[in-house]
């Protein structure tokens, strides 16, 4: 038996999760805000005229709210059972489901979301690249198609996946982390410089009822979408020590709290001054409606591509988790560089090419926020709580997760439908690979 357990702990050393575990709180705010604050942030001034200003205030203040309860919830169940830590968001969901069903419950709802965004932030990287090349060189340049953007991104990709594990990013993270509160700020401040439009209009985008309902539903998959991430929580949470007197619990909630302020530096005022300046002619990308002054969008457009280098790994380190210990737990490879160049060029290439072929940025987002994000991050961890700690009926936890729960299911019903209209009607016009 010690040497099969010898052999395990072997590929624990190896496998990107578990390999390395002496973070310091700070990594785990910053590896928090990477996550969180995506390329979401830039289309929320988009979903406030979806919303409209009471509405679209409530959802973004209720969102913050119910996501910060439920990654508490996660954090606090990262070792609930002395001894033993849930590494995995599906490990903690075998735990509270049995190990069969936990595995089929979380792992098809984790890869969804994982690699949703890393396709996502693919088209985001290689559109922000594309505006770059726009605003920096106007006098009679070539136009390049967004497909050799994205290519261009991706490139970069193939060199950072062969990092091994979360530490090993954490430079690129903390500058990932940097750079969002940077063009957050350059978003809000270039909108609060350009001042309230002359003939600004807050009514609603559309003109029909059925416009304006699919609108409603589509922007509560984006912002559903800036709240999310839950999915790497637990794998963070990984790489920071435990000891019985000092669990990992408080470094890891401290980081988060941190996090959370950010995220809410960042969130509040790009999407509340982006919708008082533009009103509902906001682009789904702020940086796109502010075209001036040159400089600073393109700086802004820079500041987004290294933000969403960082997200990218930060997201593909669990799937790269996932697909290593498949190989060699149950396939039997042998770990080392090969195998870790082999899988996760793969991985990259795939991503890079779905990205290419479908690049609806807003319609993938909340069609992905809603029937991915949605479970993983507004309600899986309630049910969870609920399976394990059993609190008593009509109990303040008790009414506070089904809540939760009731909340994150309508959610997950409405926003893919509004999500999925708006990528109907792009696709209607969209020429493949242009």
């Amino acid at each position: 038996m010690s040497s099969q357990s010898e052999e395990q702990q072997k590929i624990d050393d190896w496998l990107p999760i578990t390999s390395s575990r002496n973070a310091k709180w700070w990594y785990s705010a910053f590896h928090n805000v990477t996550a969180m604050v995506g390329a979401g942030v830039l289309s929320l001034p988009y979903a406030m005229a979806e919303l409209g200003w009471g509405p679209g205030i409530a959802v973004l203040i209720l969102s913050w709210i119910i996501t910060l309860y439920t990654l508490w919830q996660m954090v606090q169940m990262h070792e609930m059972v002395p001894g033993k830590r849930f590494n995995r968001y599906h490990e903690l969901g075998q735990h509270a489901f049995g190990e069969k069903l936990g595995l089929w419950i979380v792992v098809p709802q984790q890869l969804i979301v994982e690699v949703g965004v890393d396709i996502v932030y693919m088209v985001t990287g290689g559109k922000s690249l594309q505006k770059f090349h726009d605003t920096v060189c106007t006098h009679n340049c070539k136009h390049i198609k967004l497909t050799y953007f994205i290519m261009i991104f991706a490139s970069v990709h193939f060199v950072l996946a062969q990092l091994p594990n979360f530490n090993s990013i954490s430079g690129v993270s903390l500058a990932a982390a940097v750079m969002s509160l940077s063009y957050s700020t350059i978003a809000w401040g270039a909108s609060v410089d350009k001042g309230k439009q002359a003939n600004v209009e807050y009514g609603y985008k559309s003109h029909s009822t059925a416009g304006t309902v699919f609108g409603f539903f589509s922007a509560l998959g984006n912002v559903a979408f800036a709240y999310a991430g839950h999915n790497v929580v637990l794998e963070i949470q990984a790489t920071i020590p435990s000891t019985p007197e000092k669990p990992s619990t408080k470094p890891m909630w401290k980081g988060v709290i941190v996090a959370y302020i950010i995220v809410a530096l960042c969130y509040f005022p790009v999407s509340l001054v982006g919708y008082w300046a533009f009103g509902n002619s906001v682009e789904d990308n702020i940086l796109i409606t502010l075209s001036k002054p040159r400089w600073l969008i393109a700086m802004a457009n820079l500041f987004v591509v290294v933000h969403v280098i960082g997200s990218y790994q930060i997201y593909a380190m669990p799937v790269f988790d996932m697909m290593e210990t498949v190989l060699v737990k149950k396939l039997h490879f042998s770990p080392g560089i090969i195998l870790r160049l082999i899988t996760r060029s793969i991985y990259v290439a795939f991503t890079m090419f779905i990205a290419m072929t479908f690049p609806f940025f807003g319609g993938l987002l909340s069609f992905f926020g809603g029937f991915a994000f949605a479970p993983t991050t507004y309600f899986l961890p309630c049910i969870m709580w609920l399976a394990i700690y059993k609190p008593k009926r009509y109990s303040l936890s008790w009414i506070t997760n089904w809540i939760c729960i009731v909340l994150g299911v309508l959610l997950m019903v409405v926003a893919p439908i509004g999500g999925l209209r708006d990528i109907i009607v792009q696709a209607k016009t969209y020429k493949f690979y242009s």
